[in-house]
């Protein structure tokens, strides 16, 4: 026995049943969208915009808080793109806040980044009534970029340009000049290393003959001061000898003037030895610093 399908009853319900879909979303749809209101900002680029399309996102710090609604070129100067952004009411858009062009990972997608937006800046306000507030922009990541490695590479192409300025043909010609007299020098002083060393050692010499004539001078130096107070001793004897005229004559005599002979002896030595080494240095100088000079051999030595 066969069944009998209704394929009026069929249709009818598959209707419905679209019909009850296409309703249930325009429903959600508008009660979404009654929900939220948006503001108007415009913001204007004066870089490529590209991979930037309509609906695309606007974030802030991150949040989706509305979308690109136009794109445009600026009809008063068209080097500047003229963004139209809806963005949802009560979101804190301060004069401090920027827009700044960002790529979405490695997928490409591009959307506009709002940043700063301080406690302190006030809320932005339009420039003239029934006009837009005006959102202001800053160069995207990558446009810094590429403006810092432009200027790095012209930067490096005056340096070279510089260095090359600097190594010229004379200079290098100078440098390789230079560097053969010193090559010159080192082996002239090698090969006089030895008389370099005579010559320290007879310096050292000359040190240690300086430091004898010293210590001799200061020796002699030492005795003329001890003949001086024995001088001055013996005058003092001498007072108190006159000052006896009875009985002191003699043994000034027998004490007193052999002690005063010796004294005067050794004066007369002292002042010998510094006559002499007077006339030493009167005949060398440079004595002190070299020593004595040797005595010339004599005849048939």
């Amino acid at each position: 026995m066969e069944t009998k399908v209704n394929y009026a009853l069929v249709g009818a319900f598959v209707l419905t049943l679209s019909v009850a879909i296409v309703a249930g979303v325009l429903w959600i749809s508008s009660g979404r969208t009654a929900r939220k209101d948006y503001d108007t900002y415009l913001a204007y680029s004066s870089e490529s915009v590209s991979g930037l399309n309509r609906q695309a996102p606007v974030k802030y710090k991150g949040v989706e808080v509305g979308a690109v609604r136009e794109i445009e070129l600026d009809p008063v100067d068209p080097q500047n793109v003229r963004l139209v952004l809806a963005i949802e009411h009560g979101v804190p858009i301060k004069q401090d806040t920027v827009a700044v062009l960002s790529v979405q990972g490695l997928t490409g997608i591009a959307f506009l980044d709002l940043e700063g937006g301080s406690k302190e800046s006030p809320l932005l306000a339009p420039a003239r009534p029934g006009e837009f507030p005006v959102i202001a922009t800053r160069p995207s990541l990558l446009r810094r970029l590429d403006t810092q490695v432009t200027a790095l590479v012209a930067d490096l192409s005056r340096a070279a340009q510089n260095v090359n300025q600097l190594f010229d043909e004379e200079t290098r010609t100078a440098l390789q000049r230079t560097a053969r007299d010193l090559d010159t020098v080192v082996h002239a002083i090698a090969g006089r290393s030895q008389a370099i060393d005579t010559m320290l050692a007879d310096a050292g010499r000359t040190m240690e003959n300086s430091a004898r004539a010293s210590a001799q001078l200061t020796e002699l130096t030492r005795q003329v001061g001890h003949s001086a107070d024995a001088v001055a001793r013996a005058a003092e004897a001498l007072r108190a000898t006159a000052s006896d005229a009875t009985g002191g004559v003699q043994q000034f005599r027998t004490d007193t003037l052999p002690a005063l002979q010796r004294l005067l002896a050794d004066a007369r030595a002292a002042t010998a030895s510094l006559e002499q080494l007077a006339q030493q240095l009167e005949r060398s100088p440079n004595a002190l610093l070299v020593g004595r000079e040797p005595t010339p051999p004599g005849p048939g030595e």
